[in-house]
């Protein structure tokens, strides 16, 4: 496996992994995480951005009183577990399969209400 450097990151964000969610091992960048019960969002990136794309958002949604969390999701970024292979099957990539994603990876920390944002595929 191929060590990544670190991502700069504002301070109050963490970079982490979390396991088996539908199949992935999943990176995640956090902000808000420091105090317990707080309300989650999570944010989606669109094509081709990352999780990386939220970090001048998630500081302030966090001040805000909010767990933010920001993953790569399927084929993007850090996140692994899905089939890499050029003509693999794109099943995976579905949407409700996408959203499985997005479920699993909310129901794994503890959060008291969900809010979902994401941004375009394609909007820049």
């Amino acid at each position: 496996m191929t060590i990544l450097p670190d991502i700069p990151l504002p301070s109050s964000i963490r970079s982490r992994y979390v396991d088996n969610i539908n199949g992935l091992r999943m990176h995640v960048l956090e902000a808000g995480f420091e105090t317990r019960g707080r309300p989650c969002v999570l944010l989606l990136h669109g094509f081709p951005e990352l999780a990386f794309s939220w970090r001048k958002v998630m500081p302030v949604l966090a001040e805000a009183g909010y767990h933010v969390i920001a993953p790569d999701q399927r084929g993007y970024g850090r996140t692994t577990g899905w089939d890499p292979d050029y003509d693999g099957d794109l099943a995976s990539f579905r949407l409700p399969n996408l959203v499985r994603d997005a479920l699993g990876l909310v129901a794994a920390p503890s959060s008291d209400m969900i809010s979902a944002r994401r941004s375009p595929h394609g909007a820049r």
